[in-house]
């Protein structure tokens, strides 16, 4: 990607998340009931997940330059389908979002990360970022669609901050209450969380399991649905 400032977040940012989350939260280890004693093993997958947002963001981003300078503009005057085009985009960044999560693993091994669940752990991590990059794709590609400017990208960046921090990701949801508890408890992204992360705190579970696929997929239908809307619009 030409623009720097749209590869530093997705490289730097996560690992960022993780450090400053460990140091900040690591005492909650302490507290009975937080699921873990060491905090790497709830705060990986959050800062993983962050990634993940950003590498969406970042290939909705690219379109938006390509809107900006023309270039898109000439992918619509060739013939055939424009599904091609909103998938392309949706491959990119599930891909882009191994950089962060590998970082964030790293990063967290070296800090005592336990993989309980065996090597499957990892596996739900790279599944739930690849998917959380997918749907932020399409969210923020709905968005670009509709106003043509990569300035609109800072919709998607803060309804993508926004959603992870009204989830369980940095505490559990039995240490919310009021509010915040009732928007953690009905967010779908507290149970991609729960997938991604039950491989460190514990066995795998296809109870833990298919709540967050579910989610996964219920994000990407209705984020994807709005993307294809809108691409028709553009297209017409």
């Amino acid at each position: 990607m030409a623009r720097p400032t749209l590869i530093m977040p997705v490289l730097l940012m996560p690992l960022i998340f993780v450090i400053s989350f460990t140091g900040a939260f690591g005492s909650l280890t302490r507290v009975e009931g937080y699921g873990t004693d060491n905090v790497f093993n709830w705060m990986a997958v959050y800062a993983a997940l962050q990634g993940a947002v950003f590498a969406g963001v970042g290939g909705a981003s690219a379109t938006a330059e390509d809107l900006e300078n023309g270039f898109f503009d000439r992918l619509l005057l060739t013939p055939g389908s424009r599904v091609p085009i909103l998938v392309g985009t949706m491959a990119y960044s599930a891909l882009r979002s191994m950089i962060p999560t590998t970082g964030v693993l790293f990063v967290s091994i070296l800090g005592g990360l336990s993989l309980a669940g065996g090597p499957l752990a990892l596996l739900t991590v790279y599944v739930a970022t690849a998917g959380m990059a997918v749907v932020f794709c399409l969210v923020g590609l709905a968005v670009v669609y509709r106003f043509r400017t990569m300035r609109s990208m800072i919709l998607i960046q803060v309804f993508g901050f926004s959603s992870m921090f009204l989830s369980t990701g940095q505490v559990p949801i039995h240490f919310m209450n009021g509010w915040l508890h009732a928007v953690a408890r009905v967010n779908p992204i507290t149970n991609v969380l729960r997938f991604a992360r039950q491989g460190f705190l514990g066995d795998l579970t296809w109870a833990m399991t298919w709540p967050g696929l579910v989610a996964l997929v219920g994000m990407a239908l209705v984020s994807g649905t709005m993307a294809v809307r809108q691409l028709r619009g553009l297209a017409a």
